[in-house]
């Protein structure tokens, strides 16, 4: 039997990184989660703190599962929320 060293040791260029399968990734730093999701790290920080999406928190670390990432987007497709203005006083 004979083995083909090709098989055995791909070439540099063809070996799988796991940075290249970000969707095989288990959680994602904030920083990754605001990449992939084209937003601003400090939105989805300020959000995750107000629990107004959903996230991991592993101790101190704010991680984000690609379920979550999902469902932000999911979250984010509708129509966009109105502020409610108060009313100004005339003086």
């Amino acid at each position: 039997m004979t083995s083909d060293p090709e098989r055995l040791h791909p070439a540099e260029g063809d070996r799988r990184d796991e940075r290249d399968q970000p969707d095989e990734q288990l959680l994602y730093t904030p920083a990754q989660a605001a990449e992939r999701l084209s937003l601003k790290e400090s939105w989805l920080r300020r959000k995750a703190g107000l629990r107004e999406i959903p996230c991991n928190r592993q101790g101190k670390h704010l991680r984000f599962s690609a379920a979550d990432l999902q469902s932000i987007v999911n979250k984010g497709s509708g129509a966009p929320e109105r502020r409610q203005r108060g009313r100004r006083r005339r003086h």
